[in-house]
């Protein structure tokens, strides 16, 4: 099971990627848009999140010193803020051009969870 959990830890990584580097690679450019790269990012972060944590438990039951059972106010602040990252994503992806506020905050939600991830 150790192996299926970091095969998910990778895609959730990729994930992390694909979301950030989606709202980067659109810094200097004009129309800012809602890109595929961001939705899926986004949606692979919810899934594999919740993989992650699932997993956690039995792992955790078979055994406890490699793995350590998930604090679960981190991990509701952090669906949170992916589920708010990908409402804003949903309500803008069919626009032609978002702006730029829109475009940003997107990125500060993204890499607040990123932040909360590390520092939490």
């Amino acid at each position: 099971m150790s192996f299926a959990f970091n095969i998910i830890l990778v895609l959730h990584f990729l994930g992390l990627a694909s979301l950030i580097g989606g709202f980067l690679v659109q810094i200097k450019s004009s129309p800012r848009v809602v890109n595929n790269a961001m939705l899926h990012g986004a949606l692979i972060q919810l899934v594999t999140g919740l993989l992650l944590v699932g997993l956690l438990y039995p792992l955790h039951d078979s055994d406890p010193e490699d793995y350590s059972l998930p604090n679960n106010a981190k991990i509701a602040v952090k669906l949170i803020v992916v589920l708010a990252v990908l409402v804003v994503l949903l309500m803008n992806r069919k626009k032609p051009e978002i702006s730029s506020a829109i475009w940003g905050l997107i990125g500060v939600l993204s890499i607040l969870n990123v932040i909360i991830a590390v520092f939490w």
